[in-house]
């Protein structure tokens, strides 16, 4: 006998209302009960959502606890875990360089909370699915037996619930209690009421509450010196990438491609931002990115790589690893976030360019050799020229950490330009002259991060910082133009240097 339409419809929306309570009641709980380990300011960090409309940052068992109000219901609780600082002190400013240039931060935390929220609804969705599943599954017929089944089991169905629920209870154990912890003892306050009114705070401060013992003069000093690095720091680079907006670089004209060129950074993000100004006034489309973006190469640094990508992120980018770049770490985290990297290969470039590049062996140690550690530079620098040579098309441009890698292709006349930083001064644009009668050049960019030694991290540059821009046409570099940043916050634009190149004479086949 056929139902009616109506009951099928009641049904089928009887299902619907099972799968949603069932999908949205386990899917919060997975989301609600799930974290994701990442590396956040410069620490080990494990985010949790919430449900208390905070933000939440727990340094740990020294240092205070931080929060904010989030825009909507949700929260997330952060636990610190491990990093690397000589001192106290040292941390603290290094969370106020990072504090004063926080998208690359925020936006990973985002990302972070939303992959779990997504992870949550898709297992709760197909959690959703079990029952409407079992119950079609079934069948009718069978689901009337069961149902007639339960009639004459009634008393047996009450004492295995009831035997059931005791063994939750025992598990649970709802009589225990505990005391209360130091933490939760101590009350939030507002940031600037803990602070008082010695320590002026930005404006972004506001709404930062703070669990403390507020009779810790020592944290107090901690905050001081972070406030006024803070303020300095954001207050320097916001000018700069003002100032960087009206600077008058050459226009490229029709059939141009200019590359933003970068390198040294050591951990100043700071300069991010203003790299980035600077490449849009010069017309930039691409980056290249020569290594040297972190001080000793370790996780905790992939801060300054997750803001080195808020700045690029959306423009073809190149990158290869410096010396100071230690491990493998750098070169595969740029590659998770859509850098291309380099192994000793040639590759296609911006503009219908040919590129070569290699991380700095003092580094990695490796070639597109990838089994072999502890090549030499001159080593590294000879099997570079072999591929260069060896290449069905001369190289437009090789990207390295360290100019010399290139000198023997170079001296072979087998690469149009060699590009690369490692010595914190501008070198170049200089001619080299190829033995087959060709020319190649040679080039390489101080400091994008204004760094005197393996690290950067201040409120401004602790020597001139420089960008460097790349003009192509028809495949091949044209010329370089240079763009200086003075420690006292003057930006100046060197002039447009041309990079003409002499192809070598056809020999004659007899």
């Amino acid at each position: 006998m056929r139902r009616p339409r109506h009951t099928t419809t009641l049904r089928w929306i009887a299902m619907a209302a099972v799968w949603l309570v069932v999908s949205l009641a386990t899917a919060s709980t997975l989301f609600l009960t799930s974290s994701r380990t990442t590396v956040l300011a410069s620490h080990d960090a494990v985010l949790r959502p919430t449900l208390d409309s905070h933000a939440v940052l727990k340094t740990g068992p020294v240092l205070p606890n931080f929060r904010i109000a989030t825009k909507g219901r949700i929260g997330v609780s952060i636990d610190l875990g491990k990093t690397e600082a000589a001192s106290t002190a040292e941390l603290f400013q290094r969370y106020a360089v990072i504090a004063a240039e926080p998208d690359a931060q925020i936006a990973k935390a985002e990302a972070l909370v939303v992959d779990m929220a997504l992870s949550a609804a898709l297992r709760g969705a197909a959690v959703g699915c079990l029952p409407v599943a079992i119950y079609y599954l079934v069948g009718r017929e069978r689901r009337r037996e069961l149902l007639l089944g339960l009639r004459h089991l009634q008393l047996k169905t009450l004492v295995g619930a009831l035997v059931l629920l005791l063994i939750a209870i025992a598990f649970w154990q709802p009589w225990q209690t505990r005391d209360d912890s130091v933490e939760e003892a101590r009350e939030w306050i507002p940031l600037a009421d803990y602070l008082g009114d010695d320590v002026p705070l930005p404006e972004e401060a506001d709404g930062v509450e703070i669990r403390v013992d507020v009779t810790t003069d020592q944290s107090k000093r901690l905050f001081e010196s972070a406030a006024s690095t803070y303020d300095q720091s954001k207050e320097f680079y916001a000018d700069v990438v003002d100032a960087a907006g009206e600077l008058e670089l050459r226009v490229p004209e029709e059939g141009e491609t200019v590359v933003t060129l970068v390198s040294d950074r050591h951990d100043n993000i700071g300069m991010d931002k203003v790299a980035r100004a600077i490449s849009d006034a010069g017309g930039g489309t691409a980056v290249y990115d020569a290594g040297d973006d972190t001080s000793s190469g370790a996780a905790w640094e992939a801060f300054s790589l997750d803001s080195l990508d808020d700045a690029f992120g959306d423009l073809d980018r190149w990158a290869v690893a410096g010396n100071h770049d230690n491990g493998t770490f750098v070169a595969r985290y740029l590659g998770d976030l859509g850098w291309t990297t380099f192994d000793g290969e040639i590759i296609d470039g911006p503009a219908n360019t040919t590129l070569l590049g290699v991380d700095d062996p003092r580094s990695s140690g490796l070639g597109n050799w990838r089994d072999e550690t502890g090549l030499s530079s001159t080593e590294v620098g000879e099997r570079l020229a072999d591929a260069a040579c060896a290449a069905d098309e001369r190289v437009s441009t090789m990207l390295v950490h360290d100019a010399n890698l290139g000198k023997e292709a170079l001296a072979r006349g087998c690469v149009d330009l060699v590009v690369g930083g490692h010595l914190h001064v501008e070198v170049g644009p200089t001619e080299v002259a190829g033995e087959d009668g060709s020319t190649g050049w040679s080039y390489t960019m101080g400091t994008t991060g204004g760094a005197a030694y393996a690290i950067a991290v201040g409120s401004k540059p602790r020597r001139d910082a420089s960008v460097a821009l790349i003009t192509y046409a028809e495949g091949r570099p044209t010329g370089i133009q240079s763009v200086l940043l003075r420690t006292n916050g003057d930006l100046v634009a060197n002039a447009w240097t041309p990079i003409p190149l002499v192809d070598a004479e056809p020999t004659d086949q007899k």
